[in-house]
């Protein structure tokens, strides 16, 4: 008995259809000679497939080659307004949402503050209708909203398991969320959806492995395996922090606890950045200015010994001068370098991205350090490199997530 599906030619076209489509989308307008050479398919088997496509409100003639003549001086590309999706990263005061076509362009954006007590769906929903606003586009284009959080989400159901930094966020609200924005609602952690941003726009693009530590108020990891996060069997996956590491306190869980000190947060967060400064004579309203002033940023050095009185410490060049930025920098990457050394001696992602306000800040400077502190306690020979995603790469995340999701599903359709 032949268990084989049936339907081979229709297959097939949907094959075709979905390659053509991504080709028009990573390669802007094209020609149905140009398609017909990328993917291999004969002319008139393009021209079929760009009719097929035009006529689903899929595909749409958006000029024509210069120079050219005729049918195959015709330029097509995808359809943008066909289906968008909202991106969403929930921090602790703040709500930002982006917008985007299925092209990827963002359309809207908007800004919510997080007061306390607020509720969450209300919350989420006032975001969306504010970036959407504006967009005249109709409600059932919206075709998903994917949501960064600074937490674990269950695997299995999609739902917030644990967040200190939004403790109103809780299991039921997925469900909560999805009734009542009428689309589909995804969570995802924050540090995950940063490595998917990477992956796409930063230091990662050449990387199928790699492991990405963010590093600033919070720490985290996310592992991409294989071009896929690994989120682990509970969702786990990547709580870094409670790492224990030799110098520091090990992390004791208390029950109805909201803060467990020690581990390697305790080394490396924002928070023990600033306090590692401080003990070298360099005072900064933040880790990243201290971090700046070290590397000898010459605006962040203006700005060290700001505090609450508003002045300047006239000896804070002179420090760094005398050496104090590079010790800051040397012992920083001791410390990160017990977390780093224990990643890759697991999972041996070749290549390890600092992320977050202390890894930005710190740089090329930083990691350089980190990647050298590394190979004297591992034999693995990590690559370090800085991230450059640009603005909130969870949030970038949150879009380029819910685009993937969308464009599986309307390049799935072509032949339903």
């Amino acid at each position: 008995m032949n268990d084989r599906p049936p339907g081979t030619p229709r297959l097939l076209r949907a094959i075709n259809d979905r390659s053509a489509l991504e080709l028009l989308l990573e390669r802007g307008p094209l020609t149905r000679s140009q398609l017909s050479a990328l993917t291999g398919l004969s002319k008139p088997t393009a021209s079929h497939l760009l009719g097929r496509l035009e006529t689903q409100g899929l595909v749409q003639a958006v000029g024509a080659r210069e120079g050219g003549r005729g049918p195959n001086a015709r330029l097509y590309a995808v359809v943008p307004s066909c289906a968008y999706v909202v991106g969403v990263y929930a921090g602790p005061s703040e709500l930002k949402a982006e917008v985007a076509d299925l092209a990827g362009t963002v359309v809207g954006t908007a800004s919510v503050p997080v007061g306390d007590g607020a509720d969450p769906v209300s919350l989420v929903h006032g975001a969306v209708a504010s970036a959407t606003a504006h967009t005249g586009f109709s409600s059932d284009r919206l075709r998903r909203v994917v949501i960064g959080t600074p937490g674990l989400v269950d695997p299995e159901t999609g739902d917030i398991r644990f967040a200190w930094d939004l403790p109103r966020w809780h299991q039921g609200l997925l469900a909560a969320l999805r009734s009542d924005l009428g689309t589909p609602v995804a969570f995802e952690n924050d540090v995950n959806l940063a490595a998917v941003a990477e992956r796409h726009l930063g230091v990662a693009r050449d990387r199928e492995d790699f492991a990405l530590i963010w590093v600033g108020r919070g720490l985290g990891l996310a592992v991409v395996i294989g071009g896929r996060v690994h989120h682990g069997v509970t969702g786990g996956a990547g709580e870094i922090g409670y790492l224990p590491v030799p110098g520091a306190p090990v992390a004791r869980l208390r029950p109805g606890a909201k803060v467990y000190p020690g581990g390697f947060q305790s080394l490396v967060n924002a928070s023990a950045v600033r306090d590692l400064a401080a003990a070298h004579g360099i005072v900064a309203s933040s880790a990243a200015d201290a971090l700046l002033a070290a590397r000898g940023d010459p605006g962040a050095v203006a700005r060290l010994g700001l505090g609450a009185a508003g002045r300047a410490d006239p000896g804070a060049a002179a420090r760094l001068d005398r050496g104090a930025g590079r010790v800051l920098l040397d012992e920083l990457a001791d410390r990160l370098a017990l977390g780093v050394a224990a990643v890759c001696t697991v999972i041996d992602p070749g290549v390890v991205v600092l992320a977050g306000e202390v890894g930005r800040a710190g740089g090329e400077p930083l990691a350089a350090r980190v990647a050298a502190a590394v190979t004297a306690i591992s034999p693995l020979r990590p690559e370090l490199r800085v991230s450059t995603v640009d603005g909130e790469p969870a949030l970038r995340g949150a879009v380029l997530s819910a685009l993937a999701a969308v464009r599986d599903e309307v390049f799935n359709s072509t032949t339903a």
